[in-house]
């Protein structure tokens, strides 16, 4: 499965590549691309992490704003900050909901990710391994995908999601599947890989996967 190509309405192109290797980390909801990630980079690179620039943004008074007005009081808590769970039911049972929210906060976030890649790029940082959930989906808005070097594919058992995603994120039976149909297939994001790597065992054997990857790209 090939990235989709540039459109005329991409709004941001990322900086020209430089010394440091750029890694899109590629999964499933809780496969543990996270995790692996954070193990590609070790000591000198960086992760991008997108959620927390998300949750960063949802943050903010002037997405709280936002979200009062385009969905009512009802997605807030009672300190009037956005309840995520209650953000996340609506958005997902409705479109057009889903569109409002990702048209206000996609730009917001998109500009944070590319401000700390240019930030990795100019501390020598290497690699940069983007964290970014729908990096494949939106590639044709932020160029990201486009912009990376290898693209690693975080293989793991769909049981075994299902319960990570139960487990740390006390999500509902069929939360996971929900979410997941908006995006690529698993067989998709594997095929656009260029490189995957195994989660189906133990904490261990995904550490010696991700450090012989380490050692193939010449990170060590």
């Amino acid at each position: 499965m090939s990235i989709p190509s540039p459109s005329s309405g991409s709004e941001e192109v990322p900086s020209p590549r430089s010394t440091s290797v750029v890694i899109g980390m590629l999964g499933g909801i809780a496969s543990g691309k996270s995790f692996a990630g954070r193990l590609l980079a070790g000591e000198d690179g960086t992760v991008v992490d997108a959620d927390r620039l998300a949750h960063e943004v949802l943050a903010s008074s002037e997405t709280a704003e936002f979200l009062r007005e385009r969905f009512g009081p009802e997605v807030l808590d009672a300190q009037g900050r956005p309840d995520r769970q209650a953000l996340a039911d609506r958005v997902f049972a409705n479109p057009d909901d889903r569109k409002a929210l990702e048209a206000w906060t996609h730009p917001i976030v998109r500009a944070r990710i590319l401000e700390e890649i240019d930030a990795a790029r100019g501390s020598h940082r290497n690699p940069i391994v983007l964290d970014v959930p729908l990096l494949l989906e939106n590639d044709a808005q932020h160029a990201l995908a486009r912009a990376c070097d290898y693209l690693v594919f975080v293989d793991a058992e769909e049981a075994d999601r299902e319960q990570r995603a139960r487990a740390t994120r006390n999500w509902k039976p069929g939360e996971r599947e929900r979410r997941e149909a908006a995006q690529w297939t698993m067989n998709q994001k594997r095929d656009a890989a260029s490189h995957v790597i195994s989660n189906r065992q133990d904490k261990t054997e995904l550490e010696r996967a991700v450090q012989l990857l380490r050692s193939e790209l010449q990170l060590d």
